[in-house]
């Protein structure tokens, strides 16, 4: 199969900690990025694909979760668990995770066993053993795994119930772990049909990082991928939402200790400029113990917890996402009190400019949190993985410190009163309820 090369640069040179990541295309469609780090002899693999609970569809889903641990199950050459196995037996680490937009594997390890993580990762994307007898118990530890994150948990369900409530088309709507009836029902046929369409080199991205050479990793990617056929890009019909035109609310009623609320705002997508000004946003409100949250609800002991969250960068959703906000009371205040002030203090934000040491401050604590991640090999590859997959273009990951440093006060106060309205707002209140009206309620799955 012939090779489409194109080593197109950033056009910068290391920016901060971030290499300069250089590209090259398989005929197939496979997309390989390279940064070249060379100050240890060590190198992170990763593959990462378009394949996420936005894909997904009413019946099938936490499909692409329970796929993430049916690609450790073996090959037509590995026998299950023998692909981690191997990796760890040459001083490697490895690991896998599903979000709503993509699903990524990964193999941290020394520098000369590199061709040893391509191989193996090339092998389980073409041979990938699927049986009935490595779905069910698979199937059975995902279900498993949803009790404990989600049903047994004392907020999963609540935040499930959020999402579902704050979203009415859109995929975003179902937890990535997936509803349980659906992973009941997923057949052979369906994890068969995932693999084919969701699980092919045009619909993958190939991330080195490390003490390797550009150009000896092309070489070496075309040498395990060029042959495997692309494929058709699933048909898929993913809706939008509609914009939300009044405040919408819900009751969860549950054993509990504590009372609680969780709210959330939509928000745009990874490639929106207003993503930098909100999670700058979210850091005045509640990051470190200098926060408004922290000082007016935490210390004075009113709230367990208040915190405003929304990822970071790679991590914004590829759609438009929800900038939630969520507080514990404590058996000092209500909850209806404790929410009251926690909105005022939300309005002041919308009607107040913060002050430029304030600025100052937050725009330190992100940028600090950004640069702490980019000590590793590893979240310099996620950040280049997930932008290609996520925004279309790696690129954009050399625009985050600039980003960061344009947010002015002007900037959070028109985002704030364009994002954080009534209008906008989605909650979900946790009632505590004695066991017997628990029961009483029906089973939680």
């Amino acid at each position: 199969m012939t090779v489409v090369q194109s080593s197109v640069s950033s056009g910068k040179s290391e920016v901060r900690g971030l290499p300069e990541f250089l590209e090259h295309r398989l005929a197939n469609g496979l997309r390989v990025l390279v940064g070249e780090v060379h100050s240890l002899p060590l190198v992170s693999y990763q593959v990462h694909f378009a394949a996420g609970s936005r894909y997904e569809r009413p019946g099938i889903t936490g499909i692409t979760h329970l796929f993430e641990h049916m690609m450790f199950k073996g090959t037509k050459e590995l026998g299950p668990e023998e692909f981690s196995r191997i990796i760890q037996a040459n001083g490697g680490t490895l690991n896998a995770f599903t979000t709503t937009d993509n699903t990524s594997y990964y193999e941290n390890l020394p520098a000369d066993k590199l061709e040893l993580a391509v191989r193996l990762e090339a092998d389980r994307l073409e041979n990938l053993r699927l049986t009935q007898e490595s779905l069910e118990p698979e199937r059975e530890v995902v279900r498993s795994e949803r009790k404990l994150r989600s049903v047994n948990s004392p907020f999963g369900l609540l935040i499930e119930q959020l999402f579902a409530l704050a979203y009415e088309q859109h995929p975003y709507r179902w937890p990535v772990i997936g509803w349980d009836h659906d992973l009941r029902d997923l057949t052979l046929e369906d994890c068969r049909e995932y693999y084919r369409t969701h699980y092919s080199p045009n619909n993958a991205v190939v991330v080195v990082v490390g003490d390797a050479v550009a150009d000896e990793v092309f070489k070496m990617v075309e040498k395990y991928y060029s042959h495997m056929p692309s494929q058709p890009p699933p048909r898929l019909t993913i809706p939008m939402e509609k914009p939300q035109r009044g405040e919408k609310r819900a009751v969860f009623k549950k054993v509990s200790q504590v009372a609680a609320f969780f709210a959330a705002f939509h928000i745009p997508g990874i490639t929106h400029p207003d993503l930098f000004p909100s999670q700058i946003l979210c850091a005045v409100l509640s990051a470190g113990r200098s926060s408004r949250f922290f000082e007016k609800f935490e210390k004075p002991g009113k709230a367990v917890e208040a915190r405003a969250e929304m990822g970071y960068p790679p991590f914004f959703s590829m759609d438009p996402g929800l900038l939630q906000i969520y507080a514990i009371v404590s058996p000092s205040i209500s909850l209806e009190t404790l929410e009251k002030e926690i909105w005022e203090e939300v309005e002041t934000l919308r009607q107040q400019p913060i002050s430029p040491e304030e600025l100052l401050k937050v725009k330190k604590q992100v940028r600090s949190y950004f640069i702490q991640g980019l000590q590793t090999l590893f979240f310099k590859g996620l950040l280049a993985g997930l932008y290609q997959v996520r925004a279309g273009d790696f690129r954009l990951l050399y625009t985050i410190f600039s980003g960061y440093e344009a947010v002015t006060a002007d900037d959070l106060l028109r985002v704030a009163r364009k994002y954080l309205r009534p209008e906008n707002r989605t909650i979900v209140t946790l009632q505590p309820v004695s066991p017997s009206e628990h029961e009483d309620l029906g089973e939680l799955e």
